[in-house]
């Protein structure tokens, strides 16, 4: 099977979709990134795309002569409709195959804003005849980089998700699904759980950095309304109140993955997910330079 090799990045600036980009180059894709700054930085060889997904203009010419694309939407009040219009691209250009990445777990908390607007989304890709695969991960390792000036200055995990538990995911994982799905017949027409190996607390977590780090690290609390009140601070207030629900939702019911979704990813990535453990290890050794 001839696999893709012409590759549209939607958000391959960012956490996950840069990461895709590297893995994309790494398995011999020309790729290209859709960006609204014509300054930001792409590594070598990307070609940079300049656009916005409200503008129908980017949206008749942005996807052409693109086999794949890996649809990524960022958290605003117009996720959803960013959404559309990159499916309504692809459509209109031809993309042989779409790689969307939604949230583990979606369909159950279907009233979290930023869980919600993908499904319409789901659905608009399955419906338009474009191969595709979905990809559906939990909470990110990768999200404790922002932690880190709370972890090392005062010594606490702030990450509100409680201790129902969730299957996190390393960021590493999804990108390697995503490019071998872009790459290869692999997960087509399929929806893929992409989670860890283990389920984690917030009280577990807490205690893995504070043996990473070689020191005492506290758990923040379930406190949301103080979590709220800081995070005003730094964050718009509809992504507050947006993450604000979805904690309560993971502190009352997690998101947990089940055997089969572990089964499942192994076999994708050839290895088993990677572990928090050893995330963050890694990262505290990154930090210690």
């Amino acid at each position: 099977m001839t696999g893709v090799t012409k590759v549209l990045v939607l958000g391959g600036t960012g956490t996950v979709g840069s990461q895709v980009v590297r893995e994309l180059l790494a398995r011999g894709a020309e790729v290209s990134v859709l960006t609204r700054d014509p300054k930001k930085a792409l590594p070598e060889g990307v070609r940079r795309v300049v656009g916005d997904l409200l503008d129908p203009g980017t949206v008749r010419s942005a996807f052409a002569g693109m086999d794949g694309v890996f649809l990524l939407t960022a958290l605003s009040a117009g996720e959803c409709h960013e959404g559309l219009m990159a499916v309504n691209g692809c459509r209109l250009s031809g993309v042989k195959k779409i790689v969307f990445l939604s949230v583990h777990r979606v369909d159950e908390a279907p009233h979290l804003p930023h869980f919600g607007a993908k499904l319409p989304i789901e659905t608009a890709i399955k419906a338009s005849g474009i191969r595709f695969t979905i990809l559906r991960p939990n909470n990110f390792y990768q999200n404790d980089h922002w932690y880190k000036d709370a972890l090392l200055g005062f010594g606490v995990y702030p990450q509100p998700f409680g201790d129902a538990g969730l299957s996190r995911v390393d960021v590493r994982d999804i990108a390697e699904v995503a490019a071998l799905a872009l790459t290869t017949d692999a997960a087509k027409n399929e929806t893929v759980n992409l989670v860890g190996p283990e389920l984690l607390t917030a009280t577990g977590t807490a205690a893995t950095w504070g043996g990473v780090l070689g020191r005492k690290i506290a758990y923040g609390g379930n406190d949301l309304d103080a979590w709220e009140k800081a995070s005003l601070a730094f964050l718009p207030p509809f992504a507050v109140f947006d993450f604000r629900l979805m904690y309560a939702f993971f502190q009352e019911r997690g998101l947990k993955a089940t055997p089969e979704d572990v089964e499942r990813l192994t076999a994708l990535l050839g290895h088993p997910p990677r572990r928090f453990e050893d995330f963050a290890a890694e990262t505290a050794r990154a930090w210690s330079v």
